[in-house]
């Protein structure tokens, strides 16, 4: 056993030599002689600022107490002390504490418990603090202990342990640099004695993750740490388990906004990335440093990476959690995406995770898409900062290059600008075009430029290190357009969102030996207590309670939670007229063996409860047509494409645990209770007329007109189990209501569910683009049948006349699906007959087709790469 003065082991050279061409060796932009005088003269809390240059605050000698601020020593009652030797201790102290020189000294400073950090106002209250000794290892995260939780490999060092109001942490009083976070929550306990902790005057602190053993100089002094830290942690909500068993409470009074498509989030996204002063965190399943936030761009100043730079060089801090991907699976280039980053400015850190060998994790994927923005704003939802997101309720299908005021309004109102068009006044422009241009932008009036034009379905992203190059060829393969939702919040539910991304940073720091230097700093919590005061909002956000839900595992993020899963079937369970679904996948009904989240027998026991209630009950279910794999559907679609399309007939119809099996006491009436569609659009391309299905990616449940969930979780078990792929959503409930209708009666909605659901249902029946079109009432016949599902079957009939498009109904087997292929299509033999059957189609619906390839099975060969996978890779 080492002595106590052995130092924590430093990062071995060879990793800062491995990632030298990729990131610099330390931070840039310290703190500004502007900034020093601030802090030596500042008579009022620290800013946050203090957190990310602790060394030089170090250096540059700040002293801990603030300028101007009287100190005054008190000395509580003790049996030690009679009343008048505890006045003349105070007498003392005080006098000494009048002296400048006292007043700074480091055992001063040391005897009153001070540090750097004991007044950063949005850290909280000063808490506890003191030097202890601190022991090695007990992390309870397989590999990252000294061969497991052996009594004897450890070492003892000396820190400092700060203790605030959600979290404690020690770091090297030496150097300034932070050591360790531990955050609190349910797990968290102070345990006392020799027989919690091997150590005379010892104290444990345990969580989820690790156990903290601490060394003390006395009896006194444990219980003195383990009676201040329970009292400090007994308010704190990450202690105990919320509802849905989340770690985050509801949160009343947050400032949110809901986004349909990525053409107004990105643009209100871009202009809160201005706002930012201290830290933006961003984590993504994918991220393209090169998407442009707002368009059509005319020079590079809202892409992406340039918006990250201009902040860094500003001093703001920015830290970026990326899914490492199993490259041969998977073509994001997560790799091109951190070196791009990372070398735009050494203020950007970017981690990658999981190792997928030392982790053991191949299968499941880093899937939650959120930014932070100083801990006071964020964004979540199913929008990933990548190619082919940025889209608008026009849902092109082309993009040649804008004529004059061709770009339409493309969001409702009160949703900013929803097209996300760059006509806005930029906060300072540019000194010059960027290093990296392709080529001018001056003149540019595409929307989609170079990879951004996409069409996965026809051609996977490839050559992403080229990203101003067609991926496909756009005078003749039309773009897929994207459907996606977001949200933003203010206050304490974004305070929530980014102590899940600190959680996860500080997490893969620890896991990761290539991230345990110094350039990669630990992240802290701000306090609650602080949220409430807002630097910035974004326009047009409303009032509700939002609770912050997640998918998260020991591999992903050290924790276990599935709250998500639980707020679904909560809110499907408790619904009273409506459901509307619109998700990317659709893969549920559990059989214990193959799937196992209860979202579509959810679904069952509500109809069926409906049915015999003699109630009326609607089911809106909207997906993609086809899934988001490459692969020719004319000759099947590829083992990939199958494999999903099993999955998701499955839930809906085939077998015996689909919904519409498990729905025979209904018999035939089924359909007026669920319903089941896809979306599609047409256009001219080269004067050929051309559709598409619009994938839908969204992730999104709404009920009754007075709460929604969005976020990044796919209705399967990958995101819904919590043990498999990570995931972050917000439940949002109204706390006011609104006049509106349900049912022929009048009732009372809550405004922004209720405005949320007119959007969405106002462009999938076309109502956006004829009035006449009412969709008030969401579960009336006349809505449901008329305006909901006859244009969906007429649209789907249309399509097929003119285009013959797949999947289509009448196609049962491979031989019919050849046969189907190979008929003359309208389009191309009367074209002019062709676009006058268009002229019919009304909305974006088109129903699901039920019975497409129902005679083949679509489970991929067991002699195949994809038969050979797990059967959870798919569910």
């Amino acid at each position: 056993m080492a002595s106590p003065d052995v130092a924590e082991p430093v990062a071995q050279s060879s990793t800062a030599q491995n990632l030298a061409r990729r990131r610099f060796s330390r931070d840039a932009q310290g703190l500004s002689p502007d900034e020093i005088d601030g802090l030596m003269s500042s008579s009022e809390g620290r800013p946050f600022l203090v957190v990310h240059h602790l060394p030089e605050i170090k250096e540059e000698g700040i002293p801990p107490l603030m300028p101007g601020i009287p100190i005054t020593c008190r000395v509580e009652n003790t049996e030690k002390h009679t009343t008048r030797s505890k006045k003349y201790l105070e007498e003392y102290l005080n006098g000494l504490l009048e002296n400048s020189f006292c007043r700074n000294d480091h055992s001063m400073m040391e005897f009153l418990s001070v540090g750097a950090l004991s007044f950063v106002t949005d850290l909280g209250p000063k808490g506890l603090e003191g030097p202890i000794f601190k022991r090695s290892g007990g992390h309870r995260i397989q590999g990252l202990n000294c061969i497991g939780h052996h009594q004897f490999c450890f070492r003892w060092s000396r820190r400092w342990l700060v203790v605030k109001d959600s979290f404690l942490m020690y770091m090297n009083r030496d150097n300034g640099h932070i050591n360790f976070v531990l955050l609190f929550d349910p797990e968290f306990k102070v345990k006392v004695g020799r027989a919690h902790t091997d150590t005379r005057y010892g104290v444990c602190f345990e969580n989820f993750s690790r156990s903290l053993i601490i060394k003390c100089s006395n009896y006194r002094q444990t219980h003195w740490w383990s009676h201040e830290i329970n009292r400090l942690a007994e308010t704190c909500d990450f202690l105990k388990v919320h509802r849905f068993e989340g770690f985050a409470p509801p949160r009343e009074n947050t400032l949110t906004k809901w986004y349909v498509n990525g053409g107004g989030y990105f643009a209100d996204l871009a202009d809160s990335l201005e706002q930012a002063r201290e830290e933006i965190f961003i984590t993504d399943w994918w991220l393209s440093p090169e998407v442009f936030l707002k368009r059509p761009a005319t020079d590079n100043y809202w892409r992406l990476d340039e918006i990250l730079k201009r902040k860094a060089e500003q001093g703001v801090k920015v830290c970026v959690l990326l899914y490492k991907e199993v490259e041969l699976a998977l073509g994001i280039n997560s790799e091109h995406s951190k070196r791009t980053l990372m070398n735009m400015h050494p203020n950007i850190k970017v981690m990658r995770h999981p190792d997928h060998v030392s982790s053991v994790v191949f299968l499941w994927a880093h899937h939650e898409k959120m930014v932070a923005i100083d801990q006071t704003v964020a964004f979540v939802g199913g929008i990933d900062l990548a190619f082919g997101r940025w889209d608008t309720n026009q849902y092109q299908l082309t993009d040649l290059g804008l004529t004059a005021n061709s770009v339409t309004d493309g969001e409702p109102k009160g949703d900013k600008g929803g097209n996300g068009v760059a006509d806005g006044p930029k906060p300072s422009e540019p000194d010059k075009q960027a290093e990296q241009d392709p080529y001018d932008l001056t003149c540019n009036n595409k929307l989609w430029l170079g990879k951004d034009y996409s069409n996965f379905i026809r051609k996977d992203w490839v050559q992403l290190d080229r990203p101003f190059e067609d991926n496909i060829d756009r005078t003749q393969v039309p773009r897929m357009p994207w459907r996606d939702l977001s949200a933003a919040v203010h206050g304490r539910a974004a305070r929530d969102v980014a102590r899940h991304f600190i959680q996860r940073w500080n997490f893969t720091k620890i896991f990761k030996n290539k991230y345990k230097d110094e350039f990669y700093p630990y992240l802290l919590p701000k306090s609650h207590c602080t949220a409430d005061s807002l630097s910035f909002t974004v326009p047009g956000s409303k009032k509700a309670k939002v609770q912050v839900l997640r998918s998260a595992d020991r591999w992903s993020t050290g924790t276990c939670e599935n709250s998500i899963l639980k707020a679904y079937i909560h809110t499907i369970e408790n619904s009273e007229h409506y459901i509307y679904i619109e998700n990317q996948f659709f893969i549920s009904c559990a059989d214990g063996k193959t799937v196992h989240n209860g979202i579509g027998d959810a679904i069952v026991n509500r109809i069926l409860r409906a049915h015999r209630e003699q109630k009326k009950y609607r089911v809106f279910v909207v997906i993609p047509l086809l899934p988001g794999f490459e692969g020719d559907i004319g000759a099947g679609g590829g083992n990939a494409i199958q494999a999903i399309l099993h999955f998701t007939f499955r839930t809906m119809c085939r077998g015996e645990h689909s919904i519409l099996s498990r729905l025979s006491e209904v018999k035939d009436l089924w359909t007026e209770y669920i319903t089941l569609c896809g979306l599609r659009t047409h256009s001219q391309l080269s004067q050929s007329l051309v559709t598409e299905l619009i994938y839908v990616h969204s992730k999104t449940l709404i009920a009754d007109d007075r709460c929604y969930i969005i976020g990044s979780a796919n209705i399967n078990d990958r995101s819904m189990l919590g043990s498999r792929d990570s995931e972050m959503a917000v439940f949002v409930e109204d706390e006011e209501r609104v006049l509106s209708i349900m049912g022929g009666q009048e009732y009372q909605a809550g405004p922004l569910t209720l405005t949320l659901r007119k959007q969405c249902f106002s462009v999938l029946v076309g109502a956006s683009s004829d009035p006449s079109i009412n969709v008030d009432d969401p579960i009336s016949d006349e809505f449901f049948f008329l305006n909901w599902n006859a244009p969906a079957k007429l649209n789907a009939t249309i399509y097929d006349k003119v285009f013959k498009c797949l999947p289509h109904n009448s196609v049962h087997n491979m031989r019919e699906l050849k046969e189907y292929s190979s008929k003359e299509r309208l389009c191309d033999t009367d074209p002019e007959q062709a676009i006058e059957e268009l002229k019919a189609v009304r909305g974006l619906l088109v129903h699901f087709p039920l019975r497409f390839l129902c005679e083949e099975n679509l489970l991929p060969p067991l002699g195949t790469k994809e038969g050979m996978a797990p059967v959870g890779l798919w569910t």
